[in-house]
């Protein structure tokens, strides 16, 4: 998806570095990449042999010397120098000329630890930004992008369900009143997903083909009507391929537990809220963004736990790189919402 032509010198740019995709918004133009967070390695020299969707279409298939690599776990960086390497390669994609040295905001999930943030600027810097490099907690660049009136004295409840985190947070007045971040999202899923296929059909499944099955027939609440389809796979105990034949009810069942987890998340922040707050999420409801926002049913299962309205937001996974890029394009009055980390 990423545009051929250059962006121009120094043309400012918003990474939503996310632990399954990173989107790319530039100002002025808007999202010019969307590719997954995916690195393909060559390990005797340490070169990328592939990045974003090359790499991704490479991962499960790819011989001994060539590993495929996911550099963000659970929303923050596993391994420094490949990430340093996937933003270095997707900035001078966008960017067309290695010499730029623009601006940039990076979002970052809420829960995120001093050292995680330094690490997610140092990243940024040594692939080419201008220093300071903002930083934007996720469930804020979340709500911008879902188009909440986020500097209204009202409450206004995000629920951002990524790759590796699920943020959820009460904003108000343009802060972040109460939030919580846990460590359950759409990798959670396709764990779960290949976990019940193993006890289930002793049958051994890669992620790709997990994550297809999540999209295809992953739901939080029963559906009006249950499909059925046949997953190939390897047999774990004669090890030959083999193909079982499964419905919507056994991947409700394998998900029950990250869904439980990502309900009680929602049902934790809420217990937290102030109560003139609680009262206009009670009227306006909680908005749902994120790839997991499209699982389904997960707003009618929400709906039945909290008794809320649920809405799912405008293009949901696109939401926190257009809501960073909101915040790029308008940063002098948005300052108050990005924070430099050691560099304030």
């Amino acid at each position: 998806m990423a545009r051929t032509n250059p962006l121009g010198i120094g043309r400012d740019l918003s990474i939503d570095l996310g632990t399954a995709n990173t989107l790319i918004y530039a100002r002025g133009l808007g999202i010019v990449l969307d590719e997954p967070s995916v690195v393909a390695i060559n390990i005797n020299d340490g070169r990328p042999v592939a990045v974003g969707l090359e790499a991704k279409r490479m991962m499960g298939r790819t011989p001994n010397h060539i590993k495929a690599i996911r550099p963000l776990k659970d929303g923050v960086i596993a391994d420094f120098d490949v990430c340093e390497k996937m933003l270095r390669y997707f900035i001078q994609k966008v960017h067309g000329n290695k010499w730029s040295k623009p601006r940039m905001i990076i979002c970052v999930p809420s829960g995120i630890t001093g050292v995680e943030q330094r690490a997610v600027q140092d990243a940024a810097e040594y692939a080419g930004a201008r220093k300071p490099v903002h930083i934007i907690e996720e469930p804020m660049a979340a709500a911008i992008g879902a188009d909440l009136p986020v500097h209204e004295p009202s409450g206004n409840m995000i629920v951002d369900i990524g790759g590796g985190t699920t943020e959820v947070a009460v904003i108000s007045l343009g802060g972040i009143v109460t939030a919580q971040s846990v460590r359950v999202a759409g990798d959670e899923l396709d764990e779960a997903i290949i976990e019940y296929t193993k006890k289930e059909f002793s049958l051994a499944i890669g992620d790709r083909t997990a994550e297809e099955i999540k999209i295809q027939m992953g739901s939080a609440w029963p559906m009006e009507v249950e499909l059925t389809a046949d997953i190939r796979g390897r047999d774990l105990i004669s090890g030959l391929p083999r193909t079982v034949e499964i419905t919507t009810e056994h991947i409700r069942e394998a998900l029950a537990e990250p869904v439980a987890a990502i309900v009680d998340a929602v049902k934790a922040t809420l217990d937290k809220t102030p109560p003139e707050l609680a009262a206009d999420i009670m009227e306006d409801g909680i908005t749902l963004t994120g790839g997991g926002a499209l699982l389904g049913g997960l707003d009618r299962r929400l709906n039945h736990e909290t008794g809320m309205p649920i809405r799912i937001g405008h293009e949901p996974l696109y939401s926190v790189a257009v809501g960073s890029g909101r915040a790029l394009e308008n940063i002098d009055a948005m300052r108050g919402l990005l924070s430099l980390g050691g560099d304030e």
